[in-house]
């Protein structure tokens, strides 16, 4: 490397684990910290005393956050980088040269910056990252609940769509209180379920009831409330950081678009709608797929600078959309598939749902592609797709307007004629219409 120049001459890496810290500055022997608060306020006044002004770490499960907040916090330009982009040559892995590694590759501007969002973004994450945790924990206590009422052959799984909607919830509810009346527990469900299902209902209510599975009934019911107790206090606090965020940018945008209804793990949060279109600038929920659920979720994910990213093609390949190319001479190779971040599998849950939706244009993509592909891939183009969307959206201020299958499938049309064309005169023959 003596033929690169230098882009950050003071600069330090430092290579983080569970126990110690080390750190390598150039000409100085590699020093190690222990990973306590204390010690980390003292691993910024070593730097500051050897007169660093950029740092770089590798991005090692959760044990960089505390780091890269005080260094941040000092003053320092803080740099996490993918530990993929700083692997050290076989037979020269060790904690202290990974760390004089990593500050050798970035002084010479080798190494990629990981998008870390700012502070604001970075709480709000928090919240919303936990919101899902305890959802996921809440569904196994669903299906607790569903095993115990099926040992009592109450069949309320088979005649409900959801156990724990509404009218499910409020006939546990009334059974673990003692009512076993299957009039009176019906009585519970909503008018509309009462009209199209009732006889049905009052069939499934028929139980064996035994002591042990009501307890079990009982602890399942209490898991899942306890954990949507947790989901309340989650939205509670994500509220007052999306009104802190909002204030804070107020880009003040508002559009007349309906707003669309969220069907499932609706966040309890006031004007969730508007303080999401303040931050944001633009109303991305008018793509097929995205709700006010998905874009808080984003919004948690990305922030609200997409030029973050240049362009759109880098966008999609940090979301983990893009399709891999492994080419070799006439070799294509198979890789270890890129995992996808957090706010990829957003829009590939958007797509899934644009997969079985017979309105928007992109459902009958999807469906081409399924045929023909299978739904794994067929899923991740489609999110690719919305993603783009998303990026021009903010990028270029572009508005989108659903067009339908119909236009979609005539499209398609024109272009398959178009191809069949193209394809006679090759061949010297003539397309004779029907």
């Amino acid at each position: 490397m003596s033929n690169l120049s230098k882009i950050f001459p003071n600069s330090a890496g430092i290579d983080i684990g569970s126990n110690k810290v080390y750190v390598g500055i150039e000409d100085q022997p590699v020093k190690n910290f222990r990973t306590f608060t204390a010690s980390y306020r003292e691993l910024g006044a070593y730097l500051k005393e050897h007169k660093i002004t950029h740092v770089a770490m590798e991005a090692t499960g959760i044990y960089w956050v505390t780091l890269y907040d005080i260094l941040e916090e000092m003053g320092f330009d803080v740099t996490l980088v993918n530990p993929s982009d700083s692997k050290n040559l076989p037979g020269r892995k060790t904690d202290v040269q990974d760390s004089q590694w990593i500050q050798q590759l970035f002084s010479y501007g080798l190494l990629r910056k990981s998008f870390v969002p700012q502070e604001i973004v970075r709480k709000l994450r928090v919240y919303t990252r936990m919101r899902e945790d305890k959802l996921q924990m809440s569904s196994s206590h669903i299906q607790h609940m569903q095993k115990a009422l099926i040992q009592m052959n109450i069949r309320i799984p088979e005649v409900l769509s959801q156990t724990h909607g509404a009218s499910g919830m409020a006939m546990i509810k009334a059974i673990l209180s003692g009512e076993r009346d299957a009039n009176v527990l019906l009585s519970y469900c909503t008018s509309d379920l009462r009209k199209r299902k009732g006889a049905d209902i009052l069939l499934a209510l028929e139980g064996n009831y035994k002591q042990e599975y009501l307890f079990e009934l009982q602890q399942a019911y209490d898991g899942y409330m306890f954990y949507i107790e947790q989901v309340q206090k989650c939205d509670s606090e994500a509220e007052k950081i999306l009104q802190e965020y909002n204030r804070n940018t107020n880009k003040d945008y508002q559009d007349n678009n309906p707003i669309k209804p969220i069907r499932h793990n609706k966040p309890n949060i006031k004007n969730l709608h508007e303080l999401l279109l303040g931050i944001q600038g633009a109303n991305p929920t008018i793509l097929p797929g995205l709700t006010d659920y998905s874009m808080m979720r984003l919004t948690a994910e990305l922030g609200n600078d997409i030029k973050q990213w240049p362009n759109v093609k880098c966008f999609v390949s940090w979301l983990g959309l893009a399709p891999g190319k492994n080419q070799s001479g006439k070799m294509n190779k198979r890789s270890k598939k890129k995992s996808v971040t957090r706010a990829g599998r957003i829009f590939k849950q958007a797509a899934q749902s644009i997969l079985i939706s017979k309105q928007p244009g992109l459902g009958a993509f999807a469906r081409r592609i399924k045929a023909r592909r299978g739904a794994g891939i067929a899923i991740k183009a489609t999110a690719r797709k919305l993603a783009e969307l998303y990026y021009k959206m903010f990028s270029e201020g572009m508005q989108y307007v659903e067009q339908g299958v119909k236009i979609y499938q005539e499209r398609l049309e024109r272009q398959q004629l178009k191809f069949l064309i193209k394809k006679a005169n090759q061949l010297n023959m003539q397309l004779v219409s029907a």
